[in-house]
Parts: structure tokens; sequence; C-alpha cells
């Protein structure tokens, strides 16, 4: 099993998962940078919290690394792109801490709305100030809300049992959803006029670095009070303390700095700001939940599987159909390189029926991902198998369609002069190779297969067996393939105990009637 390299503080109940399915837990807190990169060769997967930079000079000494998970939502510390151009695999645990970071806003809302830290400071320091920290009541106020993503929209639940007003700002959020949840949609400019209280949900990007500033501040409704629990850089902090020195913004609270750890800002030196040290996430609960969650991602990344949190990964959504079609694409990608032999520098890739109507993108993505690690000499992942193909020539056509034929639901992989197809059946279902180049077929794939193309005469089943019974070779499954233009059962598939020789596939083609023989591979 693999060796998973463990930087920072993850519950143990994750740690236990991975050590259950017999993989090295190495656990080593507190490296500095070079003491980072002396123990990291030989780790397939390194998982980190946020102290951890994982910068692209980590991935290139890292050169084992399968996947990267991130025990948080945030990946400000990873090098995404550059993880992604070595085939390195990124994952997080975006729902550990939603609940945790959306309660951590209601109470620095709270907490700044009625002066709360100042008040406990200046008592427990001997002095009471009962006039001079009066507060503002939540109830009949509007709360502007950037980003209703998954925080937000709970921040924006509690917020209305309170009797808040919420207006949002959300360019991907459609105006109907936002009406199911009683939350009006604005664009940001009004969104600074109308509320009493900003607070920001949006993930740390270009786009969204110093978007609270100096401009937009001077646009709010004056005396409006900023939250931020999201991420430091995404409020200007110089802009925001000489907005409250103004009197044009009223006070603000926050979670997230710029730079962390910190003890000194701007910020620190006003009596109307309340400030924590990155809380957001700092509970039992959400720590608990993001060691299981990322323990999941990296055990699935491992396994080669599909794995829902990935960053990096084209396509990460699954429905239910598609996602027990998956094991069958990537088996479907890696038979048809065994009896092509090569890469086309086409493919079609196909999806009928049923599953047509879905996103398939992941089930592509596999069965190009099996397709490539049987002929790739370097490690294949969901991450790099499109990049691995592109290389080699090969373009990936994707089609769907809703129109059932033979099967309820069907997969197919054809290039120029090659074709296959498979589906599942039964209760259980089972994979089944349903035609080989335009010959119908009824047979599970299996590891060893021989495919015999032969003259429709009778004995050839005869000749067939006689040959792999004279070498020892056990026939554990055998189906007549039918020409679907013609009927003729002129093609045997076979399923073997072991690999077919050279010299018993030779002995076969000598025989007359034999048309072609080919002796396939398809051992993980």
């Amino acid at each position: 099993m693999a060796r998973i390299l463990v930087t920072e503080e993850i519950a143990e109940s994750g740690l236990d998962q991975l050590r259950a399915e017999g993989h090295e837990v190495d656990v080593q807190l507190g490296l500095d940078p070079d003491a980072l990169l002396a123990v990291l060769p030989g780790a397939a997967a390194l998982i980190i919290r946020s102290a951890t930079k994982v910068t692209a000079a980590v991935l290139d000494t890292g050169s084992d690394l399968v996947v990267v998970g991130r025990a948080g939502i945030g990946l400000d510390n990873v090098d995404v792109e550059a993880a992604t151009e070595r085939g390195v695999m990124v994952v997080n645990a975006p729902q550990s801490n939603i609940l945790s970071a959306a309660e951590q806003t209601m109470a620095l809302l709270l907490a700044q709305a009625r002066n709360i830290p100042q008040a406990h400071a200046a008592l427990t320091a001997g002095r009471w100030e009962r006039s001079q920290w009066s507060g503002v009541e939540l109830a009949d106020k509007t709360l502007g809300v950037i980003g209703l993503g998954r925080i937000g929209k709970l921040v924006a639940q509690r917020a209305m049992a309170f009797g808040m007003r919420i207006v949002a700002f959300d360019p991907y959020v459609a105006r109907d959803r936002a009406q199911q949840v009683n939350v009006e949609l604005v664009d940001l400019k009004e969104l600074a006029t109308r509320s009493d209280f900003i607070t920001v949900h949006v993930a740390k990007t270009p786009d969204t670095v110093g978007l609270i500033n100096a401009g937009f501040l001077a646009g709010c409704k004056a005396g409006v009070r900023i939250i931020n629990v999201a991420r430091g850089g995404i409020v200007d902090e110089a802009d925001l303390a000489a907005a409250i020195s103004s009197g044009q913004v009223g006070g603000a609270a926050l979670d997230v700095f710029d730079m962390e750890p910190t003890t000194e800002s701007p910020l620190f030196e006003l009596p109307s700001v309340v400030v924590t040290p990155h809380l957001g996430a700092n509970t039992v609960e959400a720590q608990d939940k993001a060691g299981v969650t990322i323990a999941e991602q990296v055990k699935l990344a491992l396994g080669g599987e599909f794995v829902p949190f990935a960053v990096n990964v084209d396509a990460t959504e699954a429905p239910e159909l598609v996602r027990g079609f998956l094991p069958l694409a990537e088996q479907l990608g890696a038979l048809f390189a065994s009896f092509a032999g090569r890469v086309p520098p086409v493919l079609d890739v196909s999806f009928e029926g049923e599953i047509g109507g879905y996103d398939t993108g992941l089930a592509a993505l596999s069965l190009v991902k099996g397709l490539i690690d049987r002929v790739s000499d370097q490690p294949v992942s969901y991450v790099n198998a499109m990049a691995l193909a592109a290389e080699r020539g090969c373009e990936i056509r994707v089609t769907n369609s809703t129109t059932a034929k033979d099967y309820v639901n069907l997969v197919k992989v054809a290039s120029p002069d090659f074709s296959l197809s498979a589906t599942l059946v039964g209760l259980g279902n089972e994979p089944r190779l349903v035609d080989i180049d335009g010959f119908s077929t009824d047979v599970p794939p299996a590891e060893h297969m021989l495919v015999v193309r032969n003259d429709d005469t009778p004995g050839m089943i005869g000749v067939v067996g006689q040959v792999l019974g004279d070498a020892g070779v056990n026939v554990d499954d055998m189906v007549l393939g039918r020409d679907n233009r013609n009927g003729a059962p002129s093609m045997m598939v076979l399923a073997t105990d072991r690999l077919v020789t050279t010299d018993v596939c030779d002995d076969l083609r000598s025989r007359p009637g034999i048309v072609s023989v080919l002796a396939v591979d398809c051992t993980p």
C-alpha cells in the first residue's frame, strides 16, 4: 500500500480510516520548507491544512505524489496549476466546515452589533462602561451577502431568524433559486447602497482580491458594518481602517487576514472592530468532518476511483446512474487499447439510452483514463488522462443520445478501424461486452481474452478447443460473435485462465479456416 505524509493536525478518526486500508500514515508536524522537501520523496499522498505550502518545487520533489489533500476548503497554499501539470490530483473537504463558518459569521455579526468583546474587556479590566458600548438591533436591518453559495445561504437563513432582510450578489446564482430562499438578488453597487451589514462568502481569486476596497466602501450606505469570515485579502484592511476612521463605515468584524498568522493590523487599533484568529472552521465537529472527508478523498484517489471533491479534474459531478458506469467505462477503455494495440488519432465515445440524458463527462474521462493507462509508462489519473491523450495526438469526441436500440444503456468506443460496445446487465449490474468490431457478443470482460475470427464452417470450435487444450489453457467462458451484417457465427470470444502465448496463437493461425487470432492481456 502507499505512504501518506501528514504534515498538520488531522482528526485521528480520518487517519485511522487510512491505516485500516493498509496505508502507512507518516505524521510529521511542524516541518519547515526544507524539512518538507527532505521527507516528501516516496510519499504517494500529502495531507495538509493551511500552514503547509505546496509549491511547484514541493511537487517536483514529490515525484511519487498521486494526490494532495487539503483538510478544509481554501487552497491558497497549494499551487493547483503546477499539480495539474504534473498529474497530481488536488482534493479538499468543501463541506466540512460550512456550518461552523456560518455560525462564526453569526457570532461576529452579533458581537459587532452589540460590542460584546469591547464591553467584556472593559468590565474585566475594572470599568463599568454601559453607556459607551450601546449597540444596534439586527431586526429590520438589511444584510448584504456577497456570495450566495453553501455558507452564504446558511448565513442568510440564520439572519432571517433575527428579522433581517437579505439582499445578495452572486453572478452564478439564478434569480429564481435566490427567491426560493427569500433572498433578493441585486448587483454589487445596489447591495452596497442598501445594506446595513455586509458579509463576504466568496473564494479568494484574482477577481475577488481587494473586492472590498476604498471605492466600494465609499459607495456603501453610511455607517455600514463589514463582516469577513471568508479569506484574508478579499477585504483591503488598510482601506477598511481608513473608512472606519472617517466614519463612513460604522465597524467591522474579521476572522481572516491578508497575512496569517498576524498580530499587527491598522484595524486592531480601532475600538469598533472585532477580530478573531481564523476560527471559522475551528470547531471540534468541523475538524472531525474535515479529517474524515479528506481521508475518504485520498483513499479514493490512491485507488484510482471516482473522487467527488477533486478540484483539478474537469468532471467531478456524476449522477448515480452515470457513477455506476465508471468502472465499466474505464475497463472498456483498457480493453480497446489492448484490442487495438495503439491510441488512434480520433476516438469517438458515445453513450446511448437512459445514460445519454445525463452529464457523462466523468464516464468519458474514466474511459480515456483506462485507455491511456494501458499504453503509458507514467502514472495516469483523472487529472492528466485527457492531457496525455492529447500529447499522443488523440482527439476525443463524446456524443450522447437518449435513443435506446438493443440495450437500455450502451457505452461505445470507436476509432476509424475498430469498435467496442458494453453495457451493464441484471440486478447486479454485471458488465458485458456486447459488440466487438461489428460482431454481436455477450461476454463478461476478463483479464485474459482470446478473439478468433474464422470461416463459417463446421468444426471450428473443436479446432480452437483442441489447440488450447493441448497447450494447457483452460477456457473460463466462450461466446460466438455473430456478424451484424449477415448473422454468421464467424467470431469466437473466449475468456481464458491465462494469457494465450504467441506460439499458441501462431498454431491457431496455421489451422485451415482460421482468419485471425488476437490474444488480449487486461491484467491491472
